[in-house]
């Protein structure tokens, strides 16, 4: 489904890629900021940057209440800091901030209520929504090139049962769907990419082009 959102305040546009681990969205990213170079600038994935850095991991449920909070802070100021960094340019989030919810030991509003947001709210950050299905869909492994990651299959297709709740909300939700041969799964996910970066800069110029003709 479309919807023609009004772009943010600050004039750039946020799209988030999602989705279950082992997904390809990391992938993708970068294969498609190698493409289109300074079009976008990629948001890199808040969790990844904590783990990878020393934050300590534990299934204990304080300790994941404490961890899915600094994720979701880091990855608010994340965004903010390449959106100061690169005005102008679209912002391609590897994950964003409702994600967090799916890793909430408990209700997804519970989560939101502990970072003091809605899912309507943090939804309305993001102009559109590009969500990858975890290759567990297929039976198929998760572990990919991602040293943090430490999820079972199991645990890969609930988490991807619940991003998908979540995320699937969205006015400008897009699934790409697992396939067997990951090169004809990222090629769609490129193609979807490139069509939503192109539908939201037409957007953004048809608005720019508006207020200017108001001002006249």
């Amino acid at each position: 489904m479309k919807s023609k959102r009004a772009p943010h305040r600050n004039g750039r546009c946020r799209i988030v890629l999602t989705g279950g681990p082992g997904g390809g969205k990391t992938t993708a990213a970068d294969l498609f900021r190698r493409e289109i170079g300074e079009r976008v600038v990629i948001v890199p994935e808040a969790a990844t940057l904590l783990f990878s850095g020393g934050f300590p991991r534990s299934n204990r449920e304080l300790a994941v209440h404490a961890a899915q909070r600094a994720i979701y802070h880091v990855q608010r100021n994340l965004e903010d800091t390449q959106a100061a960094l690169f005005p102008g340019r679209i912002l391609l989030c590897d994950r964003g901030t409702v994600d967090g919810a799916a890793y909430w030991p408990d209700e997804p509003h519970h989560f939101f209520g502990a970072v003091g947001s809605t899912l309507e709210d943090e939804l309305a950050r993001y102009d559109a929504v590009i969500f990858f299905e975890t290759a567990a869909a297929g039976g198929l492994g998760i572990e990919g090139g991602n040293p943090v990651r430490n999820e079972t299959i199991q645990q890969a297709l609930a988490v991807d049962r619940r991003l998908r709740t979540l995320w699937s909300r969205h006015p400008r939700f897009v699934l790409v769907p697992h396939n067997a041969s990951f090169f004809k799964k990222i090629s769609f996910g490129l193609a979807v990419i490139d069509g939503m970066v192109a539908d939201l800069l037409c957007d953004r110029g048809s608005t720019t082009k508006r207020r200017r003709t108001k001002g006249k």
